[in-house]
């Protein structure tokens, strides 16, 4: 599993590249005594790939957390992937079966705010950055899905009830939550493991739950590429989802198919 994860990184790192090419690129700003990188246009398609060179990151992290034994912190960094593949999601579904709406232009409009209105002022900052309601980019990718009769197979995240259960039961990883830092407590004599839990039973859990993020990696490119218009890198990443199927033993894709 540890090396079809690294293929998947690979072919996601690629798959990135390729949609990078089809916006304009970042363009130097001048920061302090030196640049820094800005997308100019701040284009939801420019933000899409931001949140999907997050995804990839993330999935590095994850695995690499997993490798060490330390699965609080995996558990911890896949709640922030839950929320970067709802974000492609909500701005996906403003590509290909919507507009871009009001709350998204909001949510664009915090997405790109500086963090520091003067950066040689950095304590006097008057950054106050109005994120846009997780409940509300919930339910707009339910109503829009309730739109299409229940979703399709490329959603990353089915449902405003099961997004939401998911996101509490790993905010426990996140705001370390007493039943989730127990976890830790293990072993003869038990005490808590602060260095890594490799050996303990609940790595093999963590592995099978980090196979679903990266399934809906895989799936999250899938998405965003259909909305760039790249048929061709569309059918290759659907080609190697059902390779990701077949090799780690599973056949999620064909479930969903019977459920749409």
């Amino acid at each position: 599993m540890d090396q079809l994860f690294c293929e998947t990184l690979r072919v996601l790192e690629a798959a990135l590249e390729n949609l990078e090419q089809r916006v304009p690129k970042p363009q130097r700003k001048a920061f302090k005594d030196g640049f820094v990188f800005r997308y100019v246009e701040q284009s939801a398609q420019q933000a899409i790939i931001q949140k999907l060179a997050r995804v990839v990151s993330g999935l590095h992290a994850a695995q690499i957390l997993l490798e060490r034994g330390f699965v609080q912190e995996q558990a911890a960094l896949q709640r922030m992937l839950d929320e970067f593949e709802e974000d492609i999601t909500f701005l996906v579904y403003a590509l290909t079966v919507d507009e871009l709406t009001s709350l998204h232009r909001e949510y664009l409009s915090a997405f790109y705010e500086e963090e520091f209105v003067n950066p040689d002022d950095p304590i006097g900052s008057t950054q106050k950055r109005p994120m846009v309601p997780r409940r509300k980019i919930r339910a707009y990718i339910a109503c829009v899905e309730a739109h299409l009769g229940g979703g399709t197979e490329l959603n990353p995240s089915c449902g405003i009830e099961l997004s939401r259960t998911l996101s509490k039961t790993y905010s426990g990883f996140v705001h370390a939550a007493s039943p989730q830092i127990m976890d830790m407590y293990q072993g003869c004599p038990p005490r808590f493991h602060v260095s890594g839990m490799l050996g303990m039973s609940l790595i093999e859990e963590h592995r099978a739950d980090l196979w679903n993020y990266f399934y809906r990696g895989i799936l999250s490119f899938i998405f965003a590429a259909k909305a760039f218009g790249g048929e061709a890198l569309v059918a290759s990443l659907f080609h190697y989802r059902d390779e990701f199927e077949r090799r780690s033993g599973t056949n999620y894709g064909a479930w969903a198919r019977g459920q749409t």
